[in-house]
């Protein structure tokens, strides 16, 4: 009976709970329901009311897909500014190979030089590195960029650690000009290694990045730099280090501060290489070679008759383009004309043109010339040679700043190459490869042997013309007799330059340009009037090699400064990084008045050898004479009263 009832009990429970939890189900349908309803009824309504919810929502859509296309473009753009080629793409595949092998056993001798000399661990550290960076063939690059407006004094210090750091991490060699204005760059390393190097420039911002207002990336410093590569270069022709040079302007155009045109507002329009070689087909046009003379001397452009007009400057460093362009028979020959400009990777031609253009909007003189534009060839000769490996309208050889020191467009390379390596008989077979260039275009040379005056474009040795000081175009026989005696280069052997100059020695020189140099700051005060500011030319210490200091002096003597300009804020500046501590201006004792002379106390031994590699150097028009003082015991060094900062 008992158990009869438990079992009642039981279902009872079961049934109750059953009821429950079908009573819980239609009230959470019902629910779900009227929620459904509201909602319905709560988008009738918001349509109704004309509220914009959707269509905001529909926008949102939009504004991402645009926001994904747009990224989508620029990416496509950054690999574009990745220009890219290989050295030996137009070599035949015989000379490949052996290329290729050559390449391979140098690396091996080098390896194995190098673990002789080393310890047995150092040197197999060492092995390991090198197999890993260059893997037989090295890559170059090219690359500059200005940025606007300059870095200050912690973002420089914060760019030039930046580029240092990744230029090590990636195994990288080179020189790498490094100022506020931005960069300038010449690296070898491995095909990979500046790659990588090049994606981590791009991420650099250095603090001031800027959003970009329809992705909402993040826009750096270096995100449209455009970076020109050479593959399959031979391991020869990397550079032992890694050099990172501290200066005022990334091209020594003697433009710092507030003669430094904006790029940004007045730089010259940038012509990709097919557009600028149709430019210098056309009339009424003039092509301003930016480089120096010795450059241009072994190759140039060639325009077709009736077309653009070859313009070499005749210069033999930068610093004198300002010059040449304020002259006025310069001015004449603009006069009326498209004005295109050229130079090896392009970055001699930002401030050139830039120049050219300010002269052109706030100068009466240059207005009145009517200037139809102002040109310049994107990327330079060497990704023109890239975009028309057979030459286009280019003759004879570039002049490089790195191991190859000059070279052919890449076609016209493989024909020589040919020929020197495998002979004439093979010369056919590399013509049909590329494209029926003829084998006379490598026997093409434009220069000259200074010594016998025979065709010669090579520059070899470190000898310089003792009258000016540029790189000698010297041919190989004659360079052997004069390194063995048999026929010495006298100082009568000169540039080509300097002959036509009638330039006979270094105090010639050196008048004319100072005459021209002061006729042109005159011009320059006159224009710029209160603002003006004395060229300065300063190197950092890195460039500016510290001399020997074996009695650690700190004192030093300068004189032949310029007594009406020079104060202590640009004496500072002029002797930068050295820490100068004391300055004792020497004054006439009836007068009182400074005749161009001081003593100076810097703060350690170091800061005095950097000093003293200043001896020689122009500042405010004037050389400047620096040698070491060591102070008289018997006098009160330094004297009170002359510490710098106090008045």
């Amino acid at each position: 009976m008992a158990d009869d009832d438990s079992t009642t009990l039981k279902k009872a429970k079961k049934s109750k709970h059953k009821k429950k939890r079908q009573r819980d189900n239609d009230e959470d349908r019902k629910a779900k329901k009227k929620h459904k309803k509201e909602k319905k009824k709560l988008k009738k309504e918001s349509i109704d009311d004309g509220d914009d919810t959707s269509v905001t929502s529909k926008k949102a859509k939009k504004a991402a897909k645009k926001a994904k296309k747009e990224k989508k473009r620029r990416q496509k753009e950054l690999d574009k500014k990745i220009v890219s080629s290989s050295a030996i793409e137009f070599y035949p595949d015989d000379l490949k190979t052996l290329q290729l092998a050559k390449n391979q056993e140098d690396e091996k001798q080098k390896a194995a030089a190098a673990a002789a000399e080393a310890k047995v661990a150092a040197a197999a550290e060492e092995k390991e590195q090198s197999a890993a960076n260059s893997a037989n063939n090295i890559t170059l690059l090219l690359f500059y960029q200005y940025v606007e407006p300059c870095w200050d004094d912690d973002q420089f210090q914060v760019a030039l650690k930046f580029v240092t750091d990744q230029g090590n991490k990636y195994g990288l060699t080179g020189r790498m000009r490094v100022a506020k204005e931005g960069l300038n760059c010449t690296l070898t390393g491995s095909h990979d290694g500046i790659r990588n190097w090049c994606a981590a420039l791009r991420t650099f911002d250095g603090g001031r990045s800027k959003i970009d207002q329809v992705t909402g990336e993040t826009i750096t410093e270096f995100a449209k730099t455009e970076f020109k590569l050479t593959d399959d270069l031979p391991p020869k022709q990397r550079f032992p280090k890694l050099h990172a040079f501290e200066v005022v302007e990334i091209v020594n155009y003697g433009l710092a501060g507030n003669r430094a045109p904006e790029i940004a507002k007045y730089g010259g329009t940038h012509l990709e290489p097919e557009d600028y070689n149709n430019k210098m087909c056309e009339k009424d046009t003039v092509i301003i070679d930016v480089r120096n003379h010795y450059e241009a001397n072994i190759g140039r452009f060639n325009p077709p008759e009736g077309g653009a007009k070859m313009i070499d400057p005749m210069m033999r460093k930068s610093t004198e383009f300002p010059i040449w362009l304020d002259k006025p028979e310069t001015k004449e020959m603009l006069r009326g004309k498209q004005v295109l400009m050229y130079c090896t990777g392009g970055v001699r031609c930002e401030r050139a043109s830039a120049l050219l253009k300010q002269k052109i909007e706030t100068e009466d003189d240059t207005k009145s010339l009517g200037i139809k534009g102002v040109y310049q060839l994107q990327g330079g000769i060497d990704k023109y040679f890239k975009q028309f490996p057979e030459g286009g309208l280019w003759k004879g050889k570039n002049y490089v700043f790195d191991k190859r020191f000059s070279h052919a467009p890449p076609k016209v390379e493989a024909v020589d190459r040919t020929k020197k390596v495998l002979g004439d008989d093979e010369v056919a077979k590399v013509e049909n490869v590329v494209d029926g260039i003829p084998s006379s275009a490598a026997d093409e040379i434009l220069g000259a042997c200074e010594g016998c005056s025979k065709p010669w474009d090579m520059y070899r040795g470190k000898r310089r013309c003792p009258t000016c000081g540029v790189p000698s175009l010297i041919c190989r026989e004659c360079f052997d007799k004069d390194k063995f005696g048999v026929k010495k280069l006298g100082r009568d052997v000169r540039c080509d330059l300097c002959i036509t100059e009638d330039v006979r020695n270094k105090q010639q020189l050196r008048e004319r340009e100072e005459r021209e140099m002061k006729e042109y700051e005159n011009n320059i005060k006159q224009k710029l009037g209160e603002k003006y500011e004395p060229y300065m030319q300063r190197k950092h210490a890195i460039t500016r090699k510290p001399k020997a200091n074996p009695e650690r002096i700190t004192r030093l003597f300068l004189k032949n400064m310029c007594a009406k300009q020079m104060d202590e804020e640009k004496l500072l500046e002029f002797l930068h990084p050295a820490k100068v501590t004391h300055i004792q201006w020497l004054t006439d004792r009836n007068t009182g008045a400074f005749y161009g002379s001081a003593f100076i106390e810097v703060k350690t031994a170091e800061d005095a050898g950097s000093v003293l590699a200043a001896n020689g150097m122009s500042v405010l028009g004037r050389r400047m004479t620096v040698k070491y003082q060591k102070p008289d015991e018997k006098s009160i060094w330094p004297v009170p009263g002359t510490e710098v900062g106090v008045e």
